[in-house]
């Protein structure tokens, strides 16, 4: 499966966060419907963003990026460098669309699966990546059905205790051309 072509569709961008990007990037993260599939589920506080991103948005092994689909800004995509589980081209991948700026349904589709291949394209091309992995609760059956029908392959599960639940993981891998 991961030989699958690897293009970004044209209605679908990922530019860098910059320093403007903060506050909304702040406010899409505490919307319930995302907190609800996030591994942390609490509030952020503002003070906990703000030192979040001082320490990512000038990482080198960070990358936070906005996804714009047809036009509108509408999401977070996040690559971290993660060297330690498969070596100098592996990346962490973690995203989250703010459901109110997705509109009907089917837009809402297109956007998801926008992000998946703007996502893989910018792995591959701007970060050289060779192995994307990402982590998802079970749970969240349509995320992961999409993971898989872009070529990802399930690598293991585990628990993870988040406030008084025990959720189980699903992590993921693709091997980049």
């Amino acid at each position: 499966m991961s030989g699958l072509p690897i293009t970004a569709p044209p209605q679908t961008t990922l530019r860098r966060a910059d320093d403007g990007d903060r506050e909304r990037i702040l406010v899409w993260r505490n919307h319930p419907a995302v907190r609800r599939v996030m591994f942390t589920d609490h509030e952020i506080r503002p003070e906990e963003h703000a030192a979040w991103w001082q320490r990512v948005s000038r990482s080198q092994d960070h990358r936070v990026l906005v996804l714009s689909h047809a036009g509108v800004d509408c999401g977070v995509v996040t690559f971290t460098h993660d060297a330690d589980d498969g070596g100098v081209g592996t990346w962490l991948w973690g995203f989250y669309l703010h459901p109110d700026d997705l509109g009907p349904p089917a837009h809402s589709l297109r956007a998801w699966s926008g992000m998946e291949m703007a996502s893989l394209h910018y792995a591959l091309h701007e970060l050289q990546a060779c192995r994307l992995n990402c982590e998802v609760f079970s749970f969240n059956a349509a995320v992961l059905a999409m993971h898989r029908r872009h070529g990802f392959i399930e690598r293991d599960r585990y628990q993870r205790a988040r406030g008084a639940q025990t959720l189980e993981v699903v992590r993921l891998c693709r091997l980049l051309p």
